[in-house]
């Protein structure tokens, strides 16, 4: 089968297009999948340059990638939610025990997939598995924002700050989002209720008083936020680390988020994908043999929504079954 390896850490040139890698084998609660799609997000060009290697050394070659979406292809003896043909969605992470998404056949944790939202195609459902419950997370979980709230969302056009608008106006918040002016009509028709350019404007001089602030993008951010919080205001953030005293010192609460990409939170983005309750935005569609190109617009761009690369071809989707 054909997958998208790196045989040391680095750059976008140590990709390599492997067409002549194994399928993965299961283990115990595990799936194997037929990838269609699989999206890309940060943390995957994080884990090839090596950011991780400390904590989760990698064995080369290692397949990349983590979303996906596509059909199960056999299940472990022990799996009795999941069956062959199911259509589905999830994550397959090198560092959760997966083989990696960029793939044609993928091995994932049934703890870490759900059945596919109805109303989505493969490329919009490999969109959504990390952002969806990244945002699902701190909106509901961590925040959990209520009518009439208002909160300011760092980054709103990105993967996960676009889904993480739609949620927050879905229970009634007054949504703020920091975005460039290139992006101000995308985060308007999500929603959005105030819009600052973070490149020409200062969000700190702008809003005071807020009940909570979510941030995906790290920087300076971090510490600008707190001031613009209320006393018992919350701060949520993807990338910052606030140290506790420095929180209670203002008297808010700052919490780092982990992502916990779990068959319920997958189940539950389902549930509302499928009422039409919220959206995937898919910015751009690659081929796999375009997966340099896919991290590198990831990287050094500012995509609106999500960076999906294709796996299955229609040539690939003929000759599947004699795949080794």
């Amino acid at each position: 089968m054909k997958a998208a390896q790196i045989q040391s850490y680095g750059g976008s040139e140590v990709i390599e297009i492997n067409s002549d890698t194994s399928k993965p084998e299961i283990k115990n609660e595990q799936i194997l999948v037929e990838v269609d799609s699989a999206s890309l997000n940060p943390i995957d060009y994080k884990v090839r340059l090596g950011y991780l290697k400390e904590m989760v050394p990698l064995n080369f070659p290692s397949t990349l990638g983590g979303d996906f979406a596509g059909v199960i292809q056999e299940v472990a003896p022990d799996v009795t939610d999941f069956k062959t043909g199911d259509l589905v969605f999830g994550q397959a992470i090198v560092l959760n025990g997966g083989s990696g998404s960029l793939a044609e056949f993928a091995a994932a944790n049934i703890k870490n997939i759900a059945l596919k939202p109805q109303t989505l195609d493969f490329i919009q459902a490999a969109g959504l598995p990390l952002v969806g419950t990244s945002a699902l997370q701190a909106i509901e979980e961590h925040l959990k924002v209520s009518k009439d709230q208002k909160i300011l969302i760092h980054g709103g056009a990105g993967g996960i700050g676009s889904i993480a608008i739609q949620l927050a106006k879905m229970q009634g918040a007054y949504v703020i989002t920091t975005v460039s002016k290139d992006q101000i009509d995308f985060v308007k028709q999500l929603g959005a209720d105030e819009i600052i350019d973070y490149k020409s404007q200062d969000f700190s001089e702008i809003v005071k008083d807020l009940d909570g602030v979510f941030d995906t993008v790290g920087g300076d951010v971090a510490n600008k936020s707190l001031d613009v919080l209320k006393k018992g205001g919350i701060f949520v953030s993807m990338v910052a680390q606030i140290p506790p005293e420095q929180a209670l010192q203002k008297g808010v609460t700052a919490i780092s988020q982990n992502t916990s990409t779990t068959s319920k939170k997958l189940e539950r983005l389902a549930e509302l994908i499928d009422s039409g309750k919220i959206k995937v935005l898919i910015d751009k569609v690659f081929s796999l043999e375009q997966v340099k190109e896919a991290f590198d617009y990831l990287e050094h761009s500012h995509p609106k929504g999500k960076v999906v690369v294709k796996i299955k071809s229609e040539h690939s989707r003929d000759s599947s079954t004699d795949s080794q």
